[in-house]
């Protein structure tokens, strides 16, 4: 009985740098896509595209039978933080590199962490507020220094994204209380889809045929990643999975370099090394809390 749980770790690692890898190939599509479509209309391909798969998995895996018996009003309210969330990256990755874009995302785990205490009072100690105060720091060593030597639209459209995906990710909390995650995963690619979909449709560009591979990655990268996330945190301890979100960084460096040639420079590598420092102390900290209190 000791072995499982580290060989359930072991498969949950691997899930998630399979996750990362596919996010990371998602967002490759969307910033090419964003050079040739609007942003809004990005996000909306980003969910129509997915939305047939999630049908489908949804279906095979827990039927329909209870799909309306959800909380509408913060379903409405993740969708709404969903479309924000998409339009704002779309744009954000347009102007930066990928590996300027995660860095500046990788703050979002700070953020939950601080909206933890308003919205689900969770009790946050002086460790970690300290800890969430050097990654916000972080933050501003990579935006500061980048382009003209101030902030940079790109960089608060990104910075933007990440506290749109903290706080649907505190109504994730609240939700899971009472609705079943497939449901979650359905209602929010069904809602995104219209919603980002009709407001996109003034200044909808018509889509190239050429870019139908573009799409089909999406659709793929986009559900595997979902699936292989889920995967990792539903099997794995989360103080053990969620540090390999980090291996993003290193798949967007080299898909930077790949496709563009570019590199992150000295700030950005600075920046993300006290991001990601103060991400893995709270993850660290939070392990030895939950330790401490189940002896």
């Amino acid at each position: 009985m000791p072995l499982k749980r580290p060989a359930g770790n072991l498969y949950s690692i691997y899930a998630m740098v399979l996750a990362v890898f596919m996010f990371a190939l998602m967002d490759t599509v969307m910033k090419i896509l964003s050079q040739r479509y609007p942003a809004i209309q990005v996000a909306a391909l980003r969910s129509l595209t997915s939305l047939p798969l999630i049908v489908v998995y949804v279906g095979v895996k827990v039927g329909y039978g209870g799909i309306f018996r959800i909380r509408w009003p913060l379903h409405l309210l993740r969708a709404v933080l969903g479309i924000a969330m998409l339009s704002f990256f779309a744009f954000g990755i347009r102007k930066l590199s990928l590996a300027e874009a995660y860095t500046i995302f990788f703050i979002a785990p700070a953020i939950i962490t601080a909206l933890s205490v308003w919205f689900l009072k969770e009790r946050v100690d002086r460790a970690r507020w300290i800890a969430i105060g050097v990654g916000l720091c972080g933050v501003l060593v990579v935006l500061r220094p980048s382009g003209a030597g101030f902030l940079t639209i790109g960089g608060l459209a990104v910075l933007g994204a990440a506290a749109m995906y903290a706080i649907s990710a505190i109504t994730v909390g609240i939700l899971a209380r009472t609705d079943r995650s497939e449901y979650m995963v359905f209602w929010l690619m069904a809602m995104m889809s219209v919603g980002a979909g009709l407001l996109a449709a003034p200044g909808w560009v018509g889509m190239r045929m050429g870019d139908l591979p573009l799409l089909l990655g999406l659709a793929l990268s986009g559900f595997v990643g979902q699936l292989a996330i889920t995967e990792a945190f539903a099997r794995g301890d989360a103080s053990s999975v969620a540090p390999f979100e980090y291996t993003a960084l290193a798949w967007a460096v080299g898909l930077d370099w790949l496709l563009w040639q570019t590199l992150p420079d000295g700030w950005t590598v600075v920046g993300a090394a006290i991001i990601i420092g103060s991400g893995m102390y709270l993850i660290r900290h939070e392990k030895v809390h939950v330790e401490s209190d189940h002896p």
